[in-house]
């Protein structure tokens, strides 16, 4: 089974490699090219930093959002979008200005909102707490590391809370997504990484 993971210059690649290595995958290819990426059994979208930065970078791959559409949305390839790499599932994200996302789940992905003795970025472990029945997602503790989170979700799969409930997980059909890095998530990690290699949605 090849699970392409995703290289577009903003993701913690040798982490989540790793991590996906020790949670079972047998041949992880850590790519940009759209062939690699139409072909692949899994993908996996990391994601680290600005919303737009990401955007822009995996946008500039020539024909790498098309391979994805055309394998995740066209072909049902199991998909799974990381802390930035879920929020650019979104249809806009307003970090630095509005900046379109891929639109395959709705919603926006804004900041946090101030509040007083509300550190931001939200950075450390929390729950996870299951808003419905998924194959990937359980209950458990997981490790955060952001300022924006995707508000007014369709899909909401799991939610968590920092001055308020926020998305922690997104599902629909062959699609899921997580806020939180299951590559620093350790125990709890890696077994959502199992489930994700296991899933036949």
């Amino acid at each position: 089974m090849s699970i392409a993971l995703i290289d577009y210059g903003a993701g913690n690649l040798r982490s989540v490699r790793n991590a996906l290595v020790a949670a079972g995958a047998d041949m992880v290819v850590v790519t940009a090219d759209p062939d690699a990426v139409a072909k692949a059994d899994r993908i996996v979208l990391p994601g680290v930093g600005a919303f737009a930065a990401c955007m822009n970078g995996l946008s500039a791959i020539d024909g790498l959002v098309e391979a994805m559409e055309r394998r995740v949305r066209g072909e049902g390839a199991p998909f799974l979008g990381i802390c930035v790499g879920m929020q650019l599932l979104a249809g806009a994200g307003e970090e630095h200005g509005r900046h379109v996302g891929l639109g395959w789940i709705g919603g926006t992905v804004r900041a946090f909102d101030p509040q007083p003795g509300l550190r931001i970025p939200h950075m450390g472990w929390n729950d996870v707490e299951p808003t419905r029945a998924h194959p990937v997602i359980a209950r458990g503790e997981a490790y955060y590391l952001h300022g924006y989170h995707f508000a007014d979700a369709a899909d909401v799969a799991a939610t968590s809370s920092h001055g308020g409930t926020f998305t922690a997980a997104v599902a629909r059909d062959n699609i899921v997504g997580v806020q939180f890095h299951p590559e620093k998530s350790q125990a709890y990690g890696l077994a959502t990484l199992e489930r994700f290699l296991a899933w036949r949605p």
